[in-house]
């Protein structure tokens, strides 16, 4: 591993090794301004869902809704592995400030959108933005703590993070019932701006500037092909078959070519040591695992909650929070476990409380009571948070400076792929389950989310559409537990004795 070497008053780094240690007075103001920088980036992806409707009713284009949100995730994934390289080259704060200023002016302009297609083009502004704050400001925090402090740190980011998500829809329902709905845009403006001034004050980084080759070859390549695959399988549900198909395999065509370029690349974008690195790849699978699991567990637990046991929208809300709120204490309990263990252990454990929550899911029947799922929510969430923060700690500690933002990148990018192949994946099973109640039928599957109207079906109607419903989402859950028997066998099979005291 790389040495890292101190300066005084801010960071050093060289190219070939670098030195993240900063004096202590400055520390905790960084680490805020990164951690307010990742805040606004991930409550913005879900702080517009409850404001579409007001917005929409405003401003027209009900036929492109879903692409203010596909947007958003399709250019944050693929520059993210790009923007983590170019600071591996060029130092964190300018790539962290460029990709501020770039939030912030895409949110200024989503408020000043006069139609859906150029909030469209607005978020996507957006989402080039937060597609360099999120794995810079990650590498950021890893750079200027160590050891203990690290997994710590990034245990409160992970808090942050999940925290932001479940916040942004109530957030977004409060601006938009007491102000005006551009403000669920501009409300993360005043926070980006203080969190800039914040790093370029403060933030002083000792880089050793020297004349880099841009890998712009294969970042063409990792981008088209990472934006095609993500696109098919976020609009999965609506393209014809053929066209999925095709567009899947140009994607894997693309991809491939991408590796083959990189082997010969001199600087590349994306390091074929890390492809080799074992910790690397293992970090990046169970991202991806992860990250399909998030989706599966957010988006048809609560559906299964209301649909087939009949509870209500505050159950299965509470449900999911319960989960939310166990998966930052597991981060943070994540770092005492690989200094006083190793990563392989911290890893096992999670992917234990994993299995045992996904299980618990997939135990689930009409009597299962609220309880039940929430103390099976309650496992997942200490396996998620166990899992995401021992394999981001690992990952940072086992690179060095020159390789941190890099590596970062593609730990989160890997988690986005997860996120984009689980809502295709279980979309897929329950609309292939459920597919002769969405022809011509489909609002019986609406009525059924809600006791009152279910109340008002025939039981003739009701019998055969909730056994159908309870089997595709088992399914769902069955294969959620697959995801977390692989995670476990991936972190048994890490390499034994590497922590966070080497």
């Amino acid at each position: 591993m790389p040495a890292e070497t101190t300066t005084r008053d801010g960071i050093g780094a060289a190219p070939a090794h670098a030195a993240p240690v900063i004096a202590p007075e400055r520390r905790v103001l960084i680490f805020i301004a990164a951690l307010a920088s990742v805040f606004i980036t991930q409550i913005e992806s879900t702080i517009v869902a409850t404001a579409m409707p007001t917005i929409v009713g405003e401003i027209g284009g009900f036929e492109l809704l879903s692409w203010v949100f596909t947007v958003y995730l399709l250019t944050q994934a693929v520059t993210t592995p790009l923007y983590g390289r170019l600071s591996d080259l060029y130092g964190r704060k300018p790539i962290l400030l460029f990709g501020i200023g770039l939030f912030i002016a895409g949110s200024v302009m989503c408020g000043l959108a006069w139609d859906m297609p150029s909030l469209i083009l607005f978020r996507a502004i957006q989402g080039f933005g937060a597609g360099a704050i999120s794995p810079v400001g990650r590498t950021l925090i890893g750079d200027i703590y160590h050891g203990a402090d690290r997994a710590r740190m990034q245990g409160w980011v992970s808090g942050v993070f999940i925290g932001a998500a479940v916040l942004g829809p109530v957030v977004g329902a409060f601006l938009v019932a007491h102000t005006i709905w551009q403000m669920v845009f501009w409300v993360n403006v005043p926070l980006g701006l203080i969190a800039g001034a914040i790093l370029i004050l403060v933030l002083k980084e000792h880089f050793e500037r020297r004349r880099a080759r841009i890998d712009i070859g294969g970042s063409l390549l990792l981008a088209a092909g990472s934006f095609i695959l993500l696109y098919a399988l976020a609009q999965s549900a609506m393209l014809p078959t053929l066209w999925f198909a095709g567009l899947i395999a140009l994607a894997v065509l693309v991809l491939a070519g991408f590796a083959l370029f990189e082997r010969t690349a001199a600087e590349p974008i994306w390091p074929m040591s890390l492809w080799r690195d074992r910790m690397s790849t293992s970090g990046n699978f169970v991202s991806l695992t992860l990250g399909a699991a998030i989706m599966g567990v957010t988006a048809y637990l609560p559906v299964y909650v209301q649909g087939v046991m009949g509870k209500s929208a505050m159950t299965a809300g509470l449900i999911i929070m319960t989960m939310s709120a166990s998966s930052p204490i597991a981060a943070v309990l994540a770092g005492r476990i690989m200094l006083r263990t190793s990563y392989r252990v911290s890893a096992s454990i999670g992917g234990l409380f994993f299995i045992a929550g996904t299980v618990m899911m997939a135990m689930l029947t009409t009597t299962s009571g609220p309880l039940f799922v929430m103390a099976g929510g309650l496992l997942i969430g200490f396996g998620l948070g166990l899992n995401n923060n021992t394999y981001m700690v690992a990952i940072q500690a086992e690179s060095g400076w020159n390789m941190r933002g890099v590596a970062t990148g593609v730990f989160i990018f890997a988690r986005i792929l997860g996120q984009a192949l689980g809502a295709a994946a279980f979309g897929g099973i329950l609309n292939a389950g459920l597919s002769r109640y969405l022809q011509g039928e489909g609002d019986l599957l609406t009525r059924i989310l809600t006791p009152e109207q279910r109340a008002t079906l025939p039981p003739e109607t009701l019998a055969p559409l909730m056994q159908e419903f309870a089997h595709s989402l088992h399914i769902v859950f069955v294969i959620l537990a697959g995801l977390a028997v692989a995670t476990l066998a991936v972190g048994y099979l890490l390499p034994k004795g590497r922590s966070l005291r080497r």
